[in-house]
């Protein structure tokens, strides 16, 4: 089979990276939207099983038909969303998993329609880049702020990754986590306690659907996903030189969501961080090779699928200034490409500065998140800018 013929340690360390973060900088999260809707300790663990083994099957399936890096992830805002929304509206586990399916249908109609991938054609390459080098460059301050916290474990990693970066660039990533664990553990810094042993179980939702769900529940759900989720990235994709399928992605992220949402799939949509973790150099050297990148990020989500709480409670015993870093070490690469895109041509560059600060400030409007605002911003910038109403055509 090709995909063990493209086998590499870093695509394996890469895959793995990604799950590390995506899970672990979101997963309290999803416990928070979960237990807002009164889920039992059982229906919180179906969740994770759904969640795992469409994110995996999402992730895994199309890299390897396509030959190229599938990354989807679930929608970390629209957790926050429902979180906030649960508490506040009193809405059922039974109404929330409607909302889920209604959202789910939007995502898919778009998607399949291809509306989205014609707004997204229209966006300049210069404010696409600015948008994702303003995303990730969140996660590369944060390699920084962990050092107020810990830093004889920042420093240490830092010094292994610029070492690595020299002797074995290939696996610098993977080496500085093994190293970043070793000390944790060394240190007795690891939380073994988060794990809970035991294995995940479906359990089906009967979706009630209302208007007051759909209206609460499902149309921010949808927006923040799309907005916060989607649009940053296909820009990654596109920033790292790949051409997918983009309409029928989003569509089959919405599909999949729309079956496992009775067992708790509230959002799964296109993977932005994680995603340039695995279309990077770092995953790979031979760009046509990090599809394997993909896939083992897939199955490794399908693990969690499976083991539910227990892969999740290992890994979130990792110390959280270990996950920042090493997320910020893995996008260095990402946010200075994104950046050199963003900034090279001259009439653009004030509009791709403006879109780069407002995506980093993480601002949120009306519940949006920062990504969008940014690409308003420099669009409206660019329009102010490049727009002549004497021009004669």
């Amino acid at each position: 089979m090709q995909f063990f013929k493209d086998f590499s340690l870093s695509a394996l360390s890469a895959g793995f990276v990604a799950v590390l973060v995506g899970v672990t900088s979101s997963v309290a999260l999803i416990f928070q939207a979960a237990q807002a809707f009164g889920a039992t300790p059982a229906q919180i663990s179906s969740w994770m099983w759904a969640l795992g083994w469409g994110i995996g099957l999402c992730c895994a399936v199309p890299s390897l038909i396509l030959r190229k890096p599938v990354m989807v992830a679930w929608s970390t805002p629209g957790a926050a969303v429902l979180a906030a929304a649960g508490v506040t509206g009193g809405f059922s586990m039974a109404e929330a998993v409607g909302a889920f399916m209604v959202s789910a249908a939007l995502i898919a109609l778009f998607g399949l329609s291809g509306w989205f991938e014609k707004l997204m054609d229209r966006i300049p390459a210069s404010i696409a880049a600015a948008l994702l080098a303003g995303v990730l460059a969140r996660f590369g301050l944060q390699v920084f702020e962990s050092a107020q916290t810990a830093l004889p474990l920042v420093l240490l990693m830092l010094v292994v990754y610029l070492l690595s970066r020299r002797v074995l660039p290939r696996y610098a990533v993977m080496t500085t986590l093994l190293a970043g664990v070793a000390y944790a553990a060394s240190r007795g810094l690891m939380q073994w306690e988060q794990v809970q042993w035991s294995l995940a179980m479906p359990v089906w939702t009967a979706p009630v659907f209302s208007w007051q769900a759909s209206i609460s529940l499902a149309l921010p759900l949808f927006v923040v996903t799309m907005a916060s989720q989607n649009l940053p990235g296909v820009a990654v994709i596109r920033s790292a030189g790949y051409d997918l399928p983009i309409s029928k992605l989003v569509g089959m992220t919405g599909i999949a969501t729309l079956l496992l949402a009775p067992f708790g799939a509230f959002g799964i949509n296109l993977a932005a961080i994680t995603a340039a973790m695995c279309m990077g150099p770092e995953a790979h050297t031979d760009k046509a090779k990090r599809y394997t990148a993909a896939v083992w990020c897939g199955l490794f989500y399908v693990v969690i699928g499976i083991f539910g709480a227990v892969v999740a409670g290992l890994l979130a015993a990792f110390p959280k200034e270990l996950v920042m870093a090493i997320a910020g070490l893995a996008l260095l690469g990402s946010i200075g490409g994104g950046l050199v895109v963003a900034l090279q041509q001259e009439s653009s560059r004030e509009p791709a500065l403006i879109t780069f600060l407002v995506t980093l400030s993480g601002i949120v409007i009306a519940g949006v998140g920062s990504a969008f605002w940014g690409v308003v911003a420099g669009g409206l910038a660019l329009f102010v800018q490049q727009y002549n109403p004497w021009r004669t055509k």
